[in-house]
């Protein structure tokens, strides 16, 4: 099996013209308080050339319906990202997808998750590594996207641990707070498929 990547928290056109060499299957812009926030004229113009098979995604918090329309106002992604609760109060255009996120504490059961969701620390952008024995029924009954703390240097143990449907990855691809790494996310891409082609 291929795992899903995706590189999140990218602000310039070199960042994206490196994920996109990287052959990854999602971007992401974050669209809350965040030294990574980008406004959505800017994601606009940032993802103008990125082939349709890598999916863009408007990474937002507890956003308000009108913080939705601002941001889909100029940037159509593929996916909203956004904390779970807050969807039964939003309404996507039929093109956007929802792409919930799920919290260590939030004291749910896999029963009561979606088929596709990303599970993360308390805190989304703060390198905060999730407790990933406590993740595993989640992965082995859902296509889990984990998040959190993940980098190249831990992101084989955490796939060996979990082997979850997908990855998510911003702070650990940054040499610092807020700047892309394009070395990091490369090596972090290149572990990803070195684990995949050992287990396929």
């Amino acid at each position: 099996m291929t795992t899903w990547i995706k590189l999140c928290g990218l602000s310039t056109d070199a960042d994206v013209a490196a994920a996109v060499a990287c052959d990854v299957q999602a971007i992401g812009f974050v669209f809350a308080e965040s030294v990574r926030c980008v406004q959505p004229a800017q994601a606009s113009a940032l993802t103008k050339g990125v082939p349709d098979t890598i999916a863009t995604v408007a990474v937002m918090l507890r956003p308000e319906q009108s913080d939705v329309d601002a941001v889909l106002s100029q940037f159509t992604p593929d996916f909203i990202q956004a904390d779970w609760q807050v969807f039964a109060g939003l309404t996507l255009p039929g093109s956007v997808r929802a792409l919930p996120v799920y919290r260590q504490g939030d004291g749910v059961s896999p029963e009561d998750t979606p088929p596709r969701f990303v599970y993360e620390g308390a805190l989304s952008g703060q390198g905060e590594t999730v407790r990933w024995p406590d993740v595993r029924p989640f992965a082995d009954q859902r296509e889990l996207i984990l998040a959190g703390g993940l980098n190249p240097g831990n992101v084989a143990d955490a796939m060996q641990t979990l082997a979850p449907f997908g990855v998510d990855v911003s702070s650990g691809i940054e040499r610092e707070r807020g700047a892309k790494d394009h070395r990091r996310m490369k090596e972090f891409v290149a572990r990803v498929r070195a684990f995949d082609h050992k287990t396929s």
